[in-house]
């Protein structure tokens, strides 16, 4: 069974990804692959959303005769991330009490 991630959810963990480190696309693709069922025909358009928000830059930096095109996180993607979080940490919260913790009765 696989739960489906929202494109909320997606964006976030994108931007947790390259609050850490500037990515070119395959790398992180194959990195969101360690964690969820992602593929590079889904992860362009999440990353094109993303910077036409802009929440996301990008620069080329040559390799082996071609270009890699890097995304960047901006302040504003950042400013973002911490909003996802917080409405991530809220949401596992809830969802824990109910998978582990159950609720107390009032």
């Amino acid at each position: 069974m696989k739960i489906k991630i929202s494109a909320d959810l997606l964006d976030g963990m994108v931007l947790a990804l390259l609050a850490q480190n500037d990515y070119y696309g395959y790398a992180l693709t194959q990195d969101m692959q360690a964690a969820i069922e992602i593929s590079e025909s889904t992860m362009y358009p999440v990353l094109r959303r993303l910077q036409k928000k802009g929440f996301l830059t990008t620069y080329d930096q040559p390799f082996q005769g071609r270009n890699r095109r890097y995304y960047q996180i901006t302040e504003e993607g950042s400013k973002h991330l911490a909003a996802i979080k917080e409405i991530w940490s809220n949401y596992k919260y809830s969802l824990d009490q109910i998978f582990f913790g159950g609720r107390k009765e009032e």
